[in-house]
């Protein structure tokens, strides 16, 4: 499971535009149930939040959008996939900060 920590500063704006935007992309790799989002927590003026991609939802969107993913510039599959995932969002309205984390 890959796991990216979200960042924002209006969590009520953006956690609704992150599902949508999110169930977009499901849809348009074929998949359902492919995310959990975790409970969020404050800390100087910025909410977080985990994100949880499920396995296969990440197969299905490395499948289909592979070609993307693979012209990023950053060394490993991780921060590719965050990257994309980061701009994937913006492109959908949901202006947020997005890291990966490593367990």
């Amino acid at each position: 499971m890959t796991i990216l920590e979200i960042s924002t500063k209006n969590l009520v704006n953006d956690r609704l535009a992150l599902k949508m935007a999110l169930s977009h992309l499901e849809t348009a790799v074929g998949s359902a149930g492919g995310f959990v989002i975790e409970e969020p927590y404050t800390n100087m003026g910025w909410t977080f939040f985990r994100l949880n991609i499920k396995p296969d939802l990440q197969m299905r969107i490395e499948e289909k959008f592979g070609d993307m993913i693979s012209k990023y510039k950053w060394k490993n599959n991780d921060e590719k996939f965050t990257h994309f995932m980061k701009d994937f969002l913006d492109a959908k309205g949901c202006s947020v900060e997005i890291k990966f984390i490593s367990l």
